[in-house]
C-alpha cells in the first residue's frame, strides 16, 4: 500500500505540473518567468518548499542524529537570516525586475541600475550552472537515499524517477508548472513532517515524555554547544555564523525567481507572512522530529545518519503512513530539484546561449536534467556536504552584489566581479582548510566580498555611470 500510495502522490505532481502548462502564454516570458502574474500565496509556498528541500528530510536529520541541540543554531541561522533578508532584499529584488525586465537571475544582475554588464552576467550564468546541478543532484540523490530504505529500490532508482518526474511537468509548463507543484508539494512536505512528529509524541507520552527521553540519550545530546564548541563563547561564534547561511538565500536563484516572478499588483509584505509562517512551524517541526530519530534509530558503526529519517518512520508508524513520509522526501527534493534545474536551464539558453533555437529552454531543461541525474549517480559526497557547499558557494558569490544593489549602490562591473570572486574563493577555501567546524564559511565569504565593496568605494567616492 505505501508504494501505490507514494507512486499516486508522484502522478500527481506531474499532474498538476502540465494542467498549469495550460494557462501559461507559452512565450519565453511565461517559460522563464511565469509572465510575472503570481499570486502572493504561491510564491510564498513555492519559494518555501524550493528553499526547504530535501535536505531537511534527510541531511539536516542526520545532523541533528549526530549533534543534538546544539544543531537548533542551523535552524535559527536558517530561519533569522532568511528574515534579515527579507526585510531588506525581496521587494526591491521585485522592483528592479519591472524596471529592468529582466526574466533570469544573472540578466537582472547585469542591468540592476541601468546599462549592460555583459561579462557579469555570463560569470553569473556559470556560477549558477556548476553550483545549482550540483546542488539539484544532491536532491535527487536524498529521494534515492529514502527509497533505498524504505522499499529496498536501489538508490539509482530513486533519482532516475525523480528526474524524470521533475522532466515531465519542467518541460511542458516551465516556471508556472514548477511554482504549482511546489505549491502541492509543500503541503504534503507538511502534512508528513507533523505526522512524524505526532507519531513521536505518541510513542513517548507526550511533551514530558518525549524530553525526559531525550535528556537520558547521553550527558552532551541537549547541551546547546558549550561543550561541544570547548566554551559558551565559541558556541556563539558558531551560532552567528550559521546566520549568514539564512543572509545567504540573497544569492540563491531557485528562490529569489520566485519574488521576481510575483505579480507587480500584488503585495511583496503579504508574501513574507505567508513564507515565514509555514516555514517556521516547518523548521521546528523538523528539529524535534530530528532530535527524536536518536530515541528510534540505533547508532551502529558504519551507520550514515542520513538515513535515520526514513528508518524512523519505517520503525514508528503504520505502512499507508510510510507512503506519505516517503512522498514528503521527495516532495522536498523535488520542489527544490525543478526550481535549480529551470535556473540552470535558463543560464544555458538565455544568458549564456549555448543552446540555441525556438525551443531552447526546453532543451536546455533536458539537458541539465541529464548532467544532474548523473551527478546523481556517480558523486560519493553526502547531501549535506553537496547542499552546503553549492548553497555556500552561491550564497558568497552573489548573495552580497545582491545586497548592496538592494540597498542602492550602484558598483562597477569590475567590483562585482572582484566581490564575486572573493566571495567564493575564501568560502571554498574555509570550508576546504576545515574551519567550518568552528565557523560557517558564508560568515567569511559573504565579509570579504562586502570588504572589497567597501574598498572600492574609498577608492572611488563617486560612482561612474553604468556602462550604456
Amino acid at each position: 500500500m505505501e508504494v501505490v500510495g507514494f507512486l499516486g502522490l508522484l502522478a500527481s505532481f506531474a499532474a498538476i505540473g502540465l494542467i498549469s502548462a495550460r494557462r501559461g502564454s507559452g512565450g519565453d516570458s511565461d517559460y522563464l518567468l511565469a509572465d510575472r502574474a503570481v499570486s502572493p500565496l504561491f510564491v510564498a509556498l513555492s519559494a518555501a518548499a524550493t528553499k526547504n528541500s530535501g535536505y531537511m528530510f534527510i541531511a539536516l536529520m542526520g545532523y541533528i542524529y549526530t549533534f543534538g541541540l546544539s544543531a537548533v543554531w542551523l535552524v535559527v541561522g536558517f530561519f533569522f537570516g532568511d528574515l534579515v533578508a527579507f526585510c531588506f532584499v525581496h521587494a526591491r529584488v521585485r522592483q528592479a525586475t519591472s524596471e529592468t525586465g529582466a526574466k533570469t537571475f544573472p540578466e537582472l544582475l547585469s542591468r540592476w541600475g541601468g546599462g549592460e554588464y555583459r561579462a557579469l552576467r555570463s560569470v553569473t550564468a556559470l556560477l549558477i550552472l556548476v553550483f545549482l546541478s550540483t546542488y539539484a543532484a544532491a536532491q535527487f540523490s536524498a529521494g534515492g537515499k529514502a527509497l533505498h530504505v524504505l522499499f529496498g529500490w536501489p538508490e539509482a532508482t530513486g533519482a532516475v524517477l525523480g528526474a524524470s518526474v521533475v522532466l515531465v511537468y519542467c518541460w511542458s509548463g516551465g516556471l508556472r508548472a514548477s511554482i504549482w507543484t511546489d505549491v502541492a508539494q509543500s503541503l504534503v512536505m507538511m502534512v508528513a513532517m507533523l505526522a512524524l512528529l505526532a507519531a513521536v509524541l505518541s510513542e513517548t507520552g507526550g511533551v514530558p515524555g518525549f524530553l525526559e527521553r531525550l535528556r537520558a540519550v547521553s550527558p552532551t545530546y541537549m547541551d546547546l554547544g558549550a561543550r561541544r564548541f570547548g566554551g559558551a563563547g565559541a558556541a556563539a561564534l558558531f551560532a552567528f555564523g550559521w546566520l549568514f547561511n539564512g543572509l545567504g538565500v540573497t544569492g540563491q536563484p531557485q528562490v529569489m525567481i520566485r519574488f521576481m516572478a510575483l505579480s507587480p499588483r500584488r503585495s511583496t509584505w503579504q508574501t513574507g507572512i505567508y513564507y515565514f509562517t509555514w516555514t517556521g512551524l516547518f523548521l521546528a517541526a523538523t528539529f524535534l522530529v530530528g532530535l527524536a530519530t536518536r530515541l528510534f534509530v540505533t547508532q551502529a558503526s558504519g551507520f550514515d545518519a542520513e538515513l535515520a529519517l526514513p528508518l524512523m518512520a519505517h520503525n514508528l508508524i503504520p505502512g499507508v503512513w510510510v507512503g506519505v513520509i516517503i512522498a514528503g522526501v521527495f516532495a522536498a527534493s523535488l520542489s527544490t530539484a525543478d526550481s535549480q534545474i529551470l535556473s540552470c536551464a535558463a543560464a544555458l539558453s538565455d544568458d549564456l546561449r549555448w543552446i540555441g533555437g525556438a525551443d531552447a529552454a526546453r532543451l536546455a531543461t533536458a539537458a541539465v536534467v541529464t548532467a544532474t541525474t548523473a551527478i546523481a549517480l556517480f558523486a560519493s559526497a553526502s547531501v549535506f556536504t553537496l547542499v552546503i557547499f553549492s548553497w555556500s558557494a552561491l550564497a558568497c558569490a552573489l548573495g552580497p552584489l545582491v545586497i548592496v544593489q538592494a540597498l542602492g549602490a550602484r558598483p562597477t562591473q569590475a567590483t562585482a566581479l572582484a566581490m564575486a570572486a572573493t566571495g567564493l574563493v575564501v568560502a571554498l577555501s574555509w570550508r576546504q582548510l576545515d574551519l567550518d567546524r568552528t565557523v560557517y564559511e558564508g560568515l567569511p565569504g559573504m565579509a570579504a566580498a562586502f570588504a572589497i565593496f567597501a574598498a572600492s568605494q574609498l577608492l572611488t567616492p563617486s560612482n561612474p555611470k553604468p556602462p550604456q
